[in-house]
C-alpha cells in the first residue's frame, strides 16, 4: 500500500497546485470584471453628462468621452468615408471637417449608405452635440486608405486631421440640428468597449473543474492496487 500512496503523491500535488492556480486566475478575472464594470459605469455616466463648450486646449486623456456642444458649426464639405458594418447594414461613417469658433476640428456625423456617401453636406449654422473621442481602431491588419476613392478602413484621428487640415480633435455626434442629409448619428456608448472578463473567468473555472476530474482519475489509478488490497 505504501508504494501506491507514493505513486499517488505526485498527481495529488499536481492536482492541488493546478486547481489552486486555475481557481486563482478565475478569481482574478472576477475581480477584473468588477473593476471594469465600475469603469464602464463611470464612462457611461460621463458620456451622457451635460454638454459643455469645446475646451480651448483639448487634452486627449483628460477630455476623452467629454460631452460637448458646438453651436453655429459649419460643415466645410471636406469629408473622409470609413467603411463600416452597422446594425442597419454596410455603409460608411462620415468624418467631416467642421469649423466652430474659428477652429477646424473633425466630426463623426454618423452612418451613410453608399448612395448617400458623396452627396454635398456643406452647411452653416448647425448645432452639434456629441462626445470627444480618439478611437483606437488601427492595428497591423488595417489596410491603408484608398485615397483615390476616399475610402478608409478605420478611424485614426491624427492621420485624418492631417488629411483634412484640422486639429487632432474628433467629436462623435449624438445629435445634429438640422440633420445633414443622408446621415444618421452613431452615438458613442460604453457598450462598444470590450469587457470579456466574465468569459475569461468562466474559462478558468471550467479548466479548474476539468483539471480536478482528470486528477481524480489519475489519483484513483495510482491508488487502485492499494484499494484492491
Amino acid at each position: 500500500m505504501g508504494q501506491s500512496v507514493r505513486k499517488a503523491a505526485f498527481p495529488i500535488i499536481m492536482a492541488v497546485v493546478g486547481i489552486a492556480i486555475l481557481l486563482g486566475l478565475g478569481i482574478w478575472q472576477v475581480q477584473r470584471l468588477q473593476w471594469k464594470t465600475a469603469i464602464l459605469g463611470d464612462i457611461e455616466a460621463r458620456i451622457v453628462d451635460e454638454a459643455v463648450p469645446l475646451p480651448g486646449v483639448v487634452d486627449q486623456e483628460a477630455h476623452r468621452y467629454m460631452p460637448v456642444f458646438l453651436p453655429n458649426a459649419r460643415l466645410t464639405g471636406d469629408e473622409l468615408h470609413v467603411l463600416v458594418a452597422a446594425e442597419r447594414g454596410a455603409g460608411y461613417r462620415i468624418i467631416a471637417a467642421v469649423e466652430v469658433e474659428n477652429r477646424l476640428i473633425l466630426a463623426d456625423l454618423g452612418f451613410a449608405y453608399e448612395a448617400a456617401r458623396t452627396i454635398d453636406r456643406a452647411a452653416d449654422g448647425l448645432a452639434i452635440t456629441g462626445n470627444l473621442h480618439w478611437p483606437d481602431e488601427v492595428d497591423g491588419y488595417t489596410p491603408d486608405p484608398d485615397l483615390g476613392r476616399n475610402i478608409w478602413f478605420a478611424r485614426d484621428v491624427q492621420t485624418m486631421a492631417q488629411a483634412l487640415g484640422t486639429e487632432p480633435v474628433m467629436v462623435i455626434a449624438r445629435q445634429i440640428e438640422p440633420p445633414p442629409p443622408g446621415t444618421a448619428p452613431l452615438p458613442l456608448g460604453a457598450s462598444g468597449i470590450a469587457n470579456d472578463h466574465l468569459e475569461y473567468a468562466i474559462t478558468w473555472f471550467s479548466l479548474a473543474l476539468v483539471w480536478a476530474v482528470m486528477s481524480g482519475f489519475l489519483i484513483r489509478r495510482a491508488l487502485s492496487p492499494a484499494l484492491k488490497d
